[in-house]
């Protein structure tokens, strides 16, 4: 059985997403943050040194501890005998790989450092001014593979998929993604729509994102 040590409104709910979308068991054990800082709470250290979410336990005769959602994610694929895998096609796996880790490694971090920014009065307005012309890189890139195909990797959804939901939400929510990227939008709604993620969705607890 998977344990998934899961943090309210954070990264972990694409590991829910991942599982319900490869029918492989687990439970969840829920952590909400601190209402003052918004940080993990200090419980979650008992399970990683690190103290972050998602962090998944499987026991399966020996218990392995994964942290990291990239690398939970292809933990999951290779445990599912690579179903949501890299595709057979080469093109589509590289495909599959770059978004893989683009995600968390390019996407991310400006998202990421505009909502740090904006929690700081005065001084954060400014700095915001010049992050956004970044995310609008990203955000255009992102939209014009899209125009191109129907999933990140290619013709079928994948982990990469999974991986890129959370900061394409991410850019929903406060960094500029609309209707004026309209390939990006029409993935997202796809995304939302798709069983598996509805019901993740109704088992992990608060995600502002969806």
């Amino acid at each position: 059985m998977i344990v998934v040590h899961h943090l309210e409104n954070s990264r972990s709910q694409r590991v829910l997403w991942m599982l319900e979308e490869l029918g492989l068991d687990y439970r969840i054990e829920r952590y909400e943050r601190d209402r003052t800082t918004m940080l993990a709470p200090p419980e979650l250290k008992r399970v990683h040194p690190l103290g972050k979410s998602p962090v998944i336990e499987d026991d399966d005769g020996t218990c392995h501890v994964v942290a990291e959602t990239g690398a939970i994610v292809e933990y999951l694929v290779e445990k599912a005998d690579g179903r949501l895998g890299p595709p057979a096609h080469r093109d589509s796996a590289l495909r599959y790989r770059f978004w893989l880790h683009y995600a968390e490694g390019s996407m991310m971090p400006p998202l990421f450092l505009k909502l740090v920014l904006s929690r700081i009065p005065l001084m954060g307005k400014p700095a915001i001014k010049r992050i956004q012309p970044m995310i609008d890189v990203h955000l255009d890139y992102v939209e014009s593979e899209l125009a191109q195909r129907p999933w990140f990797a290619g013709n079928e959804m994948t982990a990469a998929d999974v991986m890129m939901s959370f900061p394409i939400e991410a850019a929903r929510s406060r960094a500029g993604l609309d209707a004026s990227r309209p390939a990006t939008i029409a993935w997202l709604e796809k995304v939302h729509a798709r069983p598996a993620y509805q019901a993740a969705l109704a088992k992990g607890g608060p995600y502002a994102y969806a």
